[in-house]
């Protein structure tokens, strides 16, 4: 089926990209990495980068350009779309090169504004994985982030249920933390502008 932007919708397009997109072992082979330095997550994959950094360690060290801080186009040429074009350029010059692109904001995913993954011919694959959750690495680091949160707040609650000498035979020592000065906050994995300046917790005892 001819993916023909002027008749299709942007997730169609992508549904027929997809079934030609490159297997795993297929990347691995084009990008030159051993078996044990990715691992497979469905149609995508994870890279060991610290196996990877340890076997090239020795090479030359690349160039790299950041990009940020741009105001999109009304016709929505920013960050991401900068990306995509310098690195296929570079690829098209016979650079070995290579991108990484933040996961699109809640908003764009889900409203009137599009994918936030390109759209037409112009789509980054596979699109729901692109825009929903990638390899599950962001989940990792909000659990590792709430489990500190989770200690902070106990050992607040500690303190406020418990007088020194009870705190002396669990071998705790008062810290006398201030709540209203924790600058670390929970968090979830959802960026929308109107989650930006919420604040929780404030009722009840804790």
């Amino acid at each position: 089926m001819k993916a023909d932007p002027r008749k299709l919708a942007d997730w169609q397009i992508a549904d027929i990209a997809e079934e030609n997109m490159p297997t795993v072992d297929q990347w691995r082979d084009k990008l030159g990495l051993q078996k044990d330095e990715i691992i497979p997550m469905g149609k995508l994959c994870k890279l060991d980068f610290l196996k990877i950094m340890e076997r090239l360690k020795k090479r030359p060290d690349g160039k790299y350009i950041e990009v940020t801080a741009i105001t999109p186009t009304p016709l929505g040429e920013g960050k991401s779309t900068t990306s995509m074009g310098l690195i296929e350029g570079l690829g098209k010059r016979g650079q070995s090169v290579g991108g990484c692109l933040r996961q699109p904001s809640g908003g764009p995913t889900m409203n009137v504004k599009g994918t936030a993954a390109g759209g037409g011919k112009s789509l980054l694959i596979p699109m729901t994985e692109f825009s929903l959750g990638l390899t599950g690495d962001i989940n990792d680091i909000i659990n590792a982030h709430n489990l500190a949160m989770v200690a902070l707040t106990s050992r607040m609650q500690h303190e406020r249920n418990y007088d020194d000498a009870e705190l002396a035979k669990r071998k705790l020592r008062r810290l006398d933390i201030d709540p209203t000065n924790v600058e670390m906050g929970w968090i979830m994995d959802f960026c929308a502008q109107s989650l930006r300046n919420i604040v929780i917790g404030l009722g009840g005892k804790m």
